[in-house]
């Protein structure tokens, strides 16, 4: 096997929504910085956004100021966020929309120019291209990209990132890339739990299937500081094919009824803190339905006239045409029948909810030389596609100035030596665990001990501690683990940064003992929230030398 050796100045791990745009700024801000961009799959059609997009939700209308923003996200996570994070995403949504739009991103309008309005803080967009735009931008620029090149693991001294180790899963080749700074955005993780859909549909998920978590996973080896993933994110969605159900919801105004045609939000009204538009709250309230035997539940298309239905219908071409083609195959007419909603699996994600790095307001990590942005970063909830480029924009502008003073450092053959062994290492065993078999165990274990579909969500201490126990043992069996070609290798690879990421979440839910987000995070040993106690982000940081994870908490302002 060939090693391939790059030196860059900044090295960016992902090219998704928030890469790219981290790519353009740099070079726009620094035209002679060297800049690689690390993807495993394509940046034409890559990360959470491949399918496109039909709308921006992170959007201040007129009306609307950065402080009104950053006390409805407050209100929506119950109190924990970090508010110098949301407040300076908050600054930058509008002009990071505007440059997007310049690249050529088609936004609707009012006759006016005013951008059309789809929700409260939300504009519509015809962004079914909107990855091959964002490529199209990258390509425009000085910056290199690395297509199909799989993120191994940082290449760490024990006080800087100094670059990344990468294999190359069409060449065969392993990357070395020393960088004076690395840009980690490779989104939240997703197969970490039993999907709804199992068998040949079990990539037919709400998040990325292929996003999994190997940015948190190599963070957290190399002991930098995580936040907030026990603030998991459950979306409800279309039944089987996952579509959004805020296309239905927000831009059709349709409410969520019952088996019986009830709207039941109302009945859930106060014992939901007076806050029925709380998204956790209306996936609970969902959930009381099934469990009283009122289901299914569905959003009520019925009331729809013929040009609300196709307008609906247009917006899912935007995002998530599959579910034109099921509604077409079954010949169905929204306008006769209401359409069926369900919750997904559990996922890890910095965007819609909170759980990542734990970062100061410059987008800094705790590890000296690693910056996060995007669904990586933690603690600045419902920042959505146009907060990740604005994260990408302030991690460049500091990774920019942070490098003035440094030094491109060498890596020793041992380390290339040792992370080369350990990443080929399933192609050079003939028989052992199969990658399907890996994650099929580990999302039995996720799904039965750590409150996944199967337990309607729910958590209590035994289970989470026998979720401990399972885990450790299953990441010990990932010594044995074997792969019969390059594509087996990045599923083999992606087994063990999700356990990694698993084990790290499961001592999440463990440590916060009350119940602060219902339905994401629902304690039934401690069913109350407890503000008095619990008013606090929950930390974590792994030691890599002892296998240990420390818990630790941080103040609200950080």
């Amino acid at each position: 096997m060939s090693i391939s050796r790059i030196d860059t100045d900044i090295l960016i791990v992902g090219g998704g929504a928030a890469g790219c745009f981290a790519a353009v700024e740099i070079c726009k801000k620094s035209p002679g910085c060297r800049v690689v961009i690390m993807e495993k799959a394509h940046i034409e059609r890559s990360g959470s956004l491949a399918m496109g997009l039909n709308a921006i939700n992170a959007y201040l209308h007129s009306g609307e100021t950065p402080e009104s923003y950053v006390a409805y996200v407050e209100r929506q996570f119950e109190g924990i966020i970090r508010k110098d994070l949301v407040y300076s995403i908050v600054q930058g949504l509008n002009e990071a929309v505007r440059d997007v739009e310049t690249m050529g991103l088609p936004v609707e309008k009012n006759e006016d120019g005013t951008y059309k309005m789809r929700g409260k803080r939300s504009i519509r967009i015809f962004g079914e291209r909107l990855k091959p735009i964002l490529a199209e931008a990258v390509q425009k620029t000085s910056a290199v990209v690395l297509n199909r090149v799989v993120a191994t693991n940082f290449i760490y001294d024990g006080s800087r990132v100094c670059g990344t180790f990468g294999y190359g899963v069409r060449n065969s080749a392993f990357y070395v890339i020393r960088a004076k700074a690395v840009i980690v955005a490779t989104g939240g993780a997703s197969g970490i739990y039993k999907p709804n859909n199992t068998g040949e549909a079990r990539h037919l998920m709400w998040y990325c299937p292929w996003n999994a978590g190997t940015g948190y996973a190599m963070g957290i080896r190399i002991g930098a500081e995580m936040t907030s993933f026990e603030n998991r994110f459950i979306a409800l969605r279309v039944k089987d094919v996952n579509a959004p159900t805020g296309t239905i919801a927000v831009g059709a105004h349709s409410k969520q009824i019952n088996a019986r045609g009830e709207d039941y939000l109302e009945r859930y009204y106060k014992h939901m803190g007076g806050n029925k538009c709380l998204t956790h709250n209306r996936l609970l309230a969902t959930l009381e339905e099934k469990k009283a035997g009122r289901g299914p539940c569905y959003l009520d298309t019925t009331t729809l006239s013929e040009a609300p239905e196709r307008r609906l219908k247009e917006d899912f071409l935007n995002m998530n045409p599959q579910i034109i083609l099921l509604w077409a195959s079954r010949g169905m007419n929204l306008r006769e029948r209401p359409v069926e909603i369900q919750g997904t699996e559990p996922f890890i994600v910095g965007g819609h909810c909170q759980a990542g790095y734990w970062i100061d307001k410059e987008r800094r990590t705790t590890i000296p030389g690693l910056y996060a942005a995007g669904e990586v970063a933690g603690g600045a909830p419902k920042k959505y596609v146009s907060g990740s480029w604005v994260e990408a924009r302030i991690a460049a502008a500091t990774a920019l100035e942070d490098i003035k003073k440094v030094a491109l450092k060498d890596v020793g053959d041992e380390a290339v030596r040792e992370e080369k062994t350990r990443v080929l290492a399933p192609l050079t065993r003939k028989t052992g665990i199969s990658p399907l078999e890996a994650r099929e165990r580990l999302q039995k274990i996720m799904d039965e001990y750590a409150g996944g579909i199967s337990m309607n969500y729910a958590l209590h201490e035994e289970r989470l501690l026998e979720a401990r126990r399972l885990l450790n043992a299953l990441k010990g069996r990932m010594e044995d683990i074997a792969a019969v070609n390059n594509y087996h290798l990045v599923e083999a690879l992606e087994c063990i940064d999700r356990i990694d990421v698993a084990r790290v979440l499961v001592e999440h839910l463990i440590y916060r003992k009350e119940t602060r987000w219902s339905g994401y995070q629902t304690r039934l040993d401690y069913p109350e929230k407890d503000n008095r106690r619990w008013l606090t982000f929950v930390n974590s940081i792994y030691n890599p030398k002892t296998d240990e994870i420390k818990m630790v908490e941080r103040p609200l302002c950080a």
